[in-house]
């Protein structure tokens, strides 16, 4: 329903802005349709009025009933009893007569099977309701500085002293599954000179890596991950090096060997999570025990990793899934230009698609509906051992252990592989290049222009605030650029492959929301660039937006937003104190803690 006709039909509730709705109660509400019709009696102006004000009403209630929303459970429950509708927080009249009443108005968020919405209740009854674990759940929408807490509760940033190419890295994550399933990981590796000292600093490099990891199906993949990958990698990245130091030649490996060293590492680390679990579950002494080898194999993770020579200013990403990386670079103009560095990884991609059919000839349905077989969406993943093992093998542990019965379509596993694809980018610190890492639950909101818009405006921003005779920034100081106060974004169109004929692709939660991508939905509120890339996406200006969304608890949120985690990393010249340092104005207090 558009919102016209909601705000002429329903006078005592709106929906939040931006999100494309269907104003229509939820089933079995029977329950509720007495005390509903009861309490609202008065609340219309007319007999048209109030059957629209009943139907939303019963839309709030039944899926509180439901349990698509969370309320109080206490007594006699005197709340549902009390619920009355106004029509939007400025109506002087409502407002006068709740205060007469000598109550409270609160904005709430609820959810029926379909529908998101917002509307506000009278009242100090409790509004939260216990989860068992000493947690609550909560129903009344966030204000706006909650909602900054909530964005901010998990963000990290660092400060990278090494002089080495790198000055900082900004990280923050956003569950939507209770727990989360994405992951990330970071380490910088020192590497000793060819003769094994590191004393001369400009003999030995660093290797920097930073990886963020989407899981599915559970975290168990993601957390293997999170712990082993960059340690499989870099004993890869170490051997290759070796041998070509202890040749002949005496000469850095040639780049394929660079690129095959990395997919060697993800091969590995998944043959020990698929395979290698199996063989140690048949061992385990207990059941408990073989499901907490095999947890990462039932689960599945995608993976982005992003490698980073400081000796040869070399960045490699290496992509299994769906999750992207982004590079932006200034151009002379004074605007930013975004290169996608990753390709994603599903049944859609046409070249994925062609792949794995190659692979499994005549099989009707190894792609089926952009699915590997009809089912999983990135077509390379860690785990996802349903994909993977063989028919055999998943019989065996069913009978054994657990499981469950093969898919009636598999034929030839293995379907899906964990063998990234490598891309390979000379990174220019002059041009204020940076890097964006992501899980798709980021690319599902922001387009890549838009992601590199956001940085280099907030990169303008915080350098007019700490710096600069009268306000100069440090993008004019540097490279002769100060922006401009326009509300459009400092970004170049550019044609990067994640674009159709017709121009870059709207995401699709864009769709959903109904966005219309004004220019000036936009807004810089955050120390740390990777939670301000968090809060734009997620409504940026539209704090009823923003809030709606942080307030929905897990699973429901789930069908507006997917678990976020995203990385940005600047390149340039830090100090030289060869120190990693917190950045506490961008960390939160629980993360420095834990330093």
């Amino acid at each position: 329903m558009q919102r016209a006709a909601v705000r002429a039909a329903v006078a005592s509730a709106r929906r939040a802005p931006g999100f494309l709705l269907k104003n229509r109660p939820p089933q079995n509400i029977s329950a509720t349709r007495a005390l509903t019709t009861s309490t609202l009696g008065s609340s219309g102006s007319g007999t048209g009025s109030n059957s629209y004000v009943r139907k939303f009403t019963l839309a709030i209630v039944s899926s509180l009933v439901l349990g698509s929303a969370y309320i109080a459970s206490k007594g006699s429950n005197p709340f549902l009893a009390k619920v009355s509708l106004l029509s939007n927080p400025s109506d002087k009249d409502a407002f006068a007569a709740g205060a007469k009443e000598d109550v409270r108005i609160r904005k709430i968020v609820a959810v029926d099977h379909e529908s998101l919405y917002t509307g506000t209740i009278t009242g100090d009854g409790p509004l939260t309701k216990e989860d068992g674990r000493g947690g609550r759940k909560v129903l009344e929408m966030l204000t706006p500085d909650e909602a900054s807490t909530k964005l901010r509760q998990n963000q990290e940033s660092y400060l990278v002293g090494r002089d080495r190419g790198v000055y900082r890295y900004d990280v923050v994550q956003l569950p939507s599954n209770d727990p989360i399933e994405d992951d990330h990981a970071e380490r910088i590796i020192e590497v000793p000179s060819v003769d094994g000292t590191v004393d001369d600093a400009k003999a030995s490099t660093d290797w920097m890596f930073w990886g963020v990891f989407d899981g599915h199906s559970g975290w168990y993949t993601s957390a293997k991950l999170r712990q082993l990958l960059i340690g499989f990698v870099a004993r890869e990245l170490n051997a290759t090096y070796k041998a070509s130091s202890t040749s002949l030649e005496n000469k850095l490996p040639s780049p394929e060997s660079i690129d095959a060293a990395i997919k060697n590492g993800f091969l590995r680390l998944d043959n020990e999570i698929i395979h290698e679990s199996v063989e140690k579950a048949t061992k385990a002494p207990s059941r408990a025990a073989a499901a907490e080898l095999l947890a990462p194999a039932f689960s599945g993770s995608c993976a982005l990793l992003a490698f980073y020579d400081s000796k040869t200013n070399l960045l490699r990403v290496a992509c299994t899934g769906d999750s992207r990386a982004v590079l932006g670079r200034l151009q002379d103009n004074g605007k930013w230009a975004a290169t996608a560095l990753s390709t994603d990884q599903t049944g859609s991609n046409k070249e994925e698609a062609k792949r794995i059919r190659s692979e499994h000839p005549g099989e009707e349905y190894a792609v089926s509906n952009g699915r590997v077989l009809g089912g999983l969406e990135p077509t390379r993943a860690f785990g996802d051992s349903i994909y993977k093992w063989s028919l055999e093998t998943q019989n065996m542990i069913k009978s054994k252990f657990f499981g469950r019965t093969p898919s009636q379509r598999l034929k030839t596993p293995p379907y899906v592989t964990a063998e990234p694809v490598v891309t390979t980018t000379r990174i220019q610190p002059e041009k204020g290049d940076f890097l964006v890492l992501a899980t798709d639950g980021l690319w599902e909101m922001l387009s890549n222009e838009e992601v590199v818009g956001l940085v280099g405006k907030w990169l303008e921003d915080q350098k007019k605030v700490k710096g600069g005779a009268a306000g100069e920034s440090w993008l004019r100081s540097i490279f002769g650029w100060g922006g401009d106060d326009k509300k459009s974004l400092p970004v170049a169109t550019n044609h990067d492959g994640n674009q159709d004929d017709a121009g870059q692709r709207v995401p699709i939660r864009q769709r959903q929301w109904g966005i219309s991508s004004p220019e000036d939905r936009f807004v810089i509120k955050d120390q740390n660039c990777a939670t301000h890339l968090v809060r734009n996406a997620l409504g940026g200006k539209d704090s009823d937006m923003l809030c709606a969304l942080l307030t929905l608890q897990s699973p429901y949120s789930r069908r507006y937003r997917d678990d976020l985690t995203v990385e940005v990393i600047f390149f340039g010249e830090g100090d030289k104190s060869g120190n990693v340092v917190v950045n506490e104005e961008a960390t939160a207090k629980s993360k420095q803690q834990q330093e």
